[in-house]
Protein backbone atom coordinates (compact mmCIF):
# COMPACT_ATOMS: atom_id res chain seq x y z
CA UNK A 1 0.00 0.00 0.00
CA UNK A 2 1.27 3.45 -0.87
CA UNK A 3 4.52 5.09 0.11
CA UNK A 4 6.54 2.53 2.08
CA UNK A 5 7.34 0.25 -0.88
CA UNK A 6 9.51 2.78 -2.67
CA UNK A 7 6.97 3.61 -5.42
CA UNK A 8 6.25 7.18 -4.34
CA UNK A 9 2.88 8.06 -5.77
CA UNK A 10 2.25 10.38 -2.86
CA UNK A 11 2.87 14.06 -3.59
CA UNK A 12 4.07 16.40 -0.89
CA UNK A 13 2.15 19.69 -1.08
CA UNK A 14 3.86 21.71 1.64
CA UNK A 15 5.75 21.48 4.91
CA UNK A 16 5.10 23.91 7.75
CA UNK A 17 7.49 24.66 10.63
CA UNK A 18 6.21 24.38 14.17
CA UNK A 19 4.77 27.66 15.42
CA UNK A 20 2.42 29.27 17.92
CA UNK A 21 -1.02 30.48 16.85
CA UNK A 22 -2.94 33.11 18.79
CA UNK A 23 -6.52 32.16 19.61
CA UNK A 24 -8.98 34.65 21.07
CA UNK A 25 -11.09 33.50 23.98
CA UNK A 26 -13.69 35.20 26.16
CA UNK A 27 -10.98 36.01 28.74
CA UNK A 28 -8.14 37.05 26.44
CA UNK A 29 -5.74 35.38 24.07
CA UNK A 30 -4.07 31.98 24.29
CA UNK A 31 -1.05 30.72 22.43
CA UNK A 32 -1.43 27.23 21.01
CA UNK A 33 1.59 25.25 19.77
CA UNK A 34 1.12 23.84 16.27
CA UNK A 35 3.77 21.19 15.58
CA UNK A 36 5.55 21.03 12.24
CA UNK A 37 3.57 19.15 9.64
CA UNK A 38 3.68 17.82 6.10
CA UNK A 39 0.65 18.10 3.81
CA UNK A 40 0.48 15.32 1.20
CA UNK A 41 -1.83 14.13 -1.54
CA UNK A 42 -2.01 10.40 -0.80
CA UNK A 43 -2.25 7.64 -3.41
CA UNK A 44 -5.90 7.21 -2.39
CA UNK A 45 -6.73 10.75 -3.56
CA UNK A 46 -7.15 12.24 -0.09
CA UNK A 47 -5.13 15.17 1.24
CA UNK A 48 -3.59 14.41 4.63
CA UNK A 49 -1.91 16.63 7.23
CA UNK A 50 0.81 14.48 8.78
CA UNK A 51 3.11 15.04 11.77
CA UNK A 52 5.96 13.13 13.35
CA UNK A 53 3.39 11.56 15.69
CA UNK A 54 0.71 11.03 12.99
CA UNK A 55 2.06 9.50 9.79
CA UNK A 56 -0.92 7.48 8.58
CA UNK A 57 -3.54 8.68 6.08
CA UNK A 58 -7.19 7.93 6.85
CA UNK A 59 -7.03 5.20 4.16
CA UNK A 60 -4.43 3.35 6.26
CA UNK A 61 -1.32 4.13 4.20
CA UNK A 62 1.62 4.90 6.47
CA UNK A 63 3.81 7.71 5.16
CA UNK A 64 6.31 7.58 8.06
CA UNK A 65 9.38 7.50 5.81
CA UNK A 66 8.28 10.53 3.78
CA UNK A 67 7.35 12.53 6.89
CA UNK A 68 10.56 11.59 8.72
CA UNK A 69 12.77 12.49 5.73
CA UNK A 70 11.03 15.81 5.08
CA UNK A 71 11.06 16.96 8.70
CA UNK A 72 14.70 15.87 9.14
CA UNK A 73 15.77 17.80 6.02
CA UNK A 74 14.05 20.94 7.33
CA UNK A 75 15.82 20.67 10.69
CA UNK A 76 19.19 20.36 8.96
CA UNK A 77 18.51 23.26 6.59
CA UNK A 78 17.62 25.74 9.33
CA UNK A 79 20.37 24.48 11.67
CA UNK A 80 18.12 24.03 14.67
CA UNK A 81 15.05 22.04 15.58
CA UNK A 82 13.90 24.64 18.11
CA UNK A 83 12.81 28.11 16.96
CA UNK A 84 14.52 29.90 19.86
CA UNK A 85 17.77 27.91 19.98
CA UNK A 86 19.97 30.76 18.68
CA UNK A 87 18.48 33.26 21.16
CA UNK A 88 18.89 30.78 24.01
CA UNK A 89 22.54 30.15 23.17
CA UNK A 90 23.18 33.91 23.05
CA UNK A 91 21.48 34.35 26.45
CA UNK A 92 23.63 31.58 27.96
CA UNK A 93 26.78 33.51 26.98
CA UNK A 94 25.77 36.36 29.33
CA UNK A 95 26.36 35.02 32.87
CA UNK A 96 24.98 38.14 34.56
CA UNK A 97 21.53 37.41 33.12
CA UNK A 98 21.15 33.92 34.58
CA UNK A 99 18.44 33.45 37.13
CA UNK A 100 19.35 32.59 40.69
CA UNK A 101 18.95 28.99 41.79
CA UNK A 102 16.05 28.19 44.12
CA UNK A 103 18.45 27.57 47.02
CA UNK A 104 20.25 30.90 46.55
CA UNK A 105 16.92 32.70 46.25
CA UNK A 106 15.63 31.14 49.48
CA UNK A 107 18.87 32.06 51.27
CA UNK A 108 18.57 35.69 50.17
CA UNK A 109 14.92 35.78 51.29
CA UNK A 110 15.82 34.39 54.73
CA UNK A 111 18.39 37.18 55.19
CA UNK A 112 15.65 39.80 54.73
CA UNK A 113 13.85 38.64 57.90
Amino acid sequence: MGGEGGNWMTTMIKCTDGHYEVQSTSYGETYVWCPECVVVDCDCGKRAVLRASETTCSCGTDHATLVREELASREMSNGSSHPWEAEYQEWRKKPDQHLLSEGTYQLELSRLD
